[in-house]
């Protein structure tokens, strides 16, 4: 049966490229996803221009540090210096704090602090939601970025630069959610270990994994919430947008009033999409291509729609938990591999 989801979902490179095993979501639409990708070595103007050659679409410049490339086949494509203060100074000049300081970073000119900021802070294209089986399109757009020579995450010891995907969801009741964060929570360490997640990446908080006081709770035989706990729970375990997958999109999405009155929200979008954090941005590495952090992501699909072999997963998972010479050398990533599917690659 698993082999036959894989083949109907066999898309423009079949010997290459295959999707995850429920293909549309509630409304009966082909699912999304979006890529963001976080990488430094180039302009903005040039990483407009060479996304609009790749994907088509024209160039709508919005600040010195941010642009859209609207009207392509997808939507909108947004490029942006990925650092809110700089983007606050171009599109408010005539808005900027003044506390007096004579090295302020508000005295400085916009071309000093754009200058300083490009040295440590990356560049960040973000897609709008394109069709699943349409993601190897954007390998050629990374293709052509690397040779203008965009720079990724292993070009210097601090950029920490990331490559997030945001599945849409098939749904977004409870169980399907709590499916998702079983598979992720139980995969982890096996997809940290496959990432090969860059020191510079682990040291920040962005990317944090989830506890093991949460990794229990919802991994327990008998957890069946509903959508207010379900909600509920992970704030209070999770009181941050800094997980590697960050439900607060979708929650969001779901109840905003309820996470709004719990968390500062001035940051989550709403979107029926989770947040995928944990993949390095290889951009300037020969042969990088998104095919293979996708099916890494693959595995959390198929395991979220495969109960026995998830419920058989957790109750290992929970024995590894409780075990503390196996958490201390962490071989529960090797031991994940005997609950993987053989993907095509």
């Amino acid at each position: 049966m698993i082999r036959d989801m894989i083949q109907r979902w066999l898309g423009p490179s079949p010997s290459d490229w295959t999707g995850p095993p429920v293909t549309q979501t509630s409304s009966g639409k082909l699912r999304r996803i979006g890529i963001e990708l976080e990488f430094s070595g180039l302009g903005i103007e040039q990483i407009a221009r060479t996304v609009k050659a790749v994907i088509g679409g024209s160039i709508s410049p919005i600040s010195p540090y941010e642009c859209d490339v609207e009207e392509t086949p997808h939507g909108t494509y947004h490029i942006e210096l990925d650092s809110s203060y700089v983007k606050r100074l171009g599109r408010h000049e005539d808005d900027k704090p003044d506390d007096g300081g004579l090295f302020s970073l508000e005295k400085l000119s916009d071309e000093v602090i754009g200058a300083i900021a490009k040295q440590v802070v990356p560049f960040e294209i973000v897609t709008p939601p394109i069709p699943m089986p349409e993601l190897d399109t954007l390998n050629a757009l990374v293709e052509q970025l690397r040779a203008a020579g965009a720079q990724g995450t292993h070009h210097s010891p601090i950029y920490a630069f990331g490559l997030h995907m945001n599945p849409e969801l098939p749904d977004t009741r409870a169980e399907t959610l709590l499916a998702y964060l079983q598979s992720f929570i139980c995969l982890f360490p096996w997809l940290a270990r496959e990432s090969k997640v860059d020191w510079s990446r682990r040291i920040t908080p962005y990317i944090d994994r989830f506890g093991s006081s949460y990794a229990r709770l919802i991994t327990a035989p008998d957890y069946a919430p509903d959508m207010d706990r379900l909600i509920d729970d992970y704030i209070e375990h999770n009181p941050t947008r800094n997980r590697a997958l960050d439900m607060l999109p979708v929650f969001a999405e779901v109840d905003w009033d309820r996470l709004d009155a719990a968390l500062d929200t001035h940051l989550v979008k709403a979107r029926p999409a989770l947040h995928y954090r944990l993949p390095n941005c290889l951009i300037d590495e020969d042969g990088w291509t998104l095919d293979e952090p996708w099916r890494h992501w693959l595995q959390v699909e198929y395991l979220a729609y495969d109960e026995p072999r998830r419920q058989a997963m957790m109750h290992a998972y929970r024995k590894h938990l409780d075990d503390p010479l196996s958490k201390l050398f962490d071989v529960w990533a090797r031991d994940c591999e005997r609950w993987l599917l053989p993907l095509p690659r």
